[in-house]
């Protein structure tokens, strides 16, 4: 895994997005930088997922400007997602991760050691041959970031990685987000979940209604949140 990516840092200038004619992401200003990960919080509906989107380069905006490392026109090619809801293919859990080496520049030849190396670290390797379909909740998402690493992302990009999955599936994620996390991959990630954020952001970003309400390290936003819509989803109330 790289330590640094010319993809970093991610700049949002005053970037809005719009749907329909309907304001997803208002005025959003953030840097995304290298280090531990960055957490997307907020709502339901609060535009999470599209400003995630947006990070990556899957939607652009309507005004505004993104940048990746410096550049607005960066291919993705060190940049990689997973979504809250996989698509498996119908083949072998190494077949998953083998189709996806075919999209990218890794020699063929290294392809086995690829897949074998991202199989070990999810914990999969003894399930290589099992059809995709045929694992667990929890598997398939392991698998979906395995698939995802093995295109050897600077910046990967999780949507609500753990939003169906229990306990014991949910910690499985943490743990190898963390273990990605420390062989130098950013990390940036949406959740729900208020105890994942505190168990794995080094950032937080709070989204609500489409705009940024605080931003900042994740020790200072749970120890002393700046603004009162902090204070009340932290504190589980309902934001207005």
């Amino acid at each position: 895994m790289s330590e640094f990516t010319s993809d970093l840092p991610i700049l949002f200038r005053e970037v809005g997005i719009l749907a329909g004619g309907v304001t997803i992401l208002d005025r959003i200003s953030i840097d995304i930088s290298a280090g531990l990960p960055t957490v997307f919080v907020g709502p339901n509906g609060s535009g999470k997922t599209t400003l995630l989107r947006a990070a990556i380069g899957l939607i652009p905006p309507s005004h505004g400007h993104i940048t990746w490392g410096g550049r607005e026109a960066a291919p993705p090619t060190r940049r990689a997602i997973v979504f809250q809801r996989p698509a498996m293919l119908r083949r072998s859990v190494a077949g998953n991760i083998r189709y996806a080496l075919a999209a990218t520049a890794v020699p063929r030849a290294e392809h086995e050691k690829r897949i074998a190396a991202v199989l070990s670290l999810v914990g999969l390797e003894s399930l290589a041959g099992r059809p995709a379909r045929r694992l667990s909740s929890g598997e398939q998402q392991r698998l979906a970031v395995a698939r995802a690493l093995a295109r050897d992302p600077a910046v990967l990009f999780l949507d609500e990685p753990t939003a169906s999955l229990d306990p014991a599936a949910t910690k499985a994620i943490e743990d190898i987000l963390r273990a990605v996390s420390a062989r130098g991959v950013k990390v940036v990630m949406a959740t729900h979940d208020l105890g994942e954020a505190r168990r794995l952001a080094g950032e937080i970003v709070l989204l609500h209604r489409g705009r940024v309400i605080e931003s900042g390290s994740a020790d200072a936003f749970f120890a002393a949140p700046a603004t009162e819509e902090a204070r009340k989803f932290i504190a589980g109330e309902l934001l207005l």
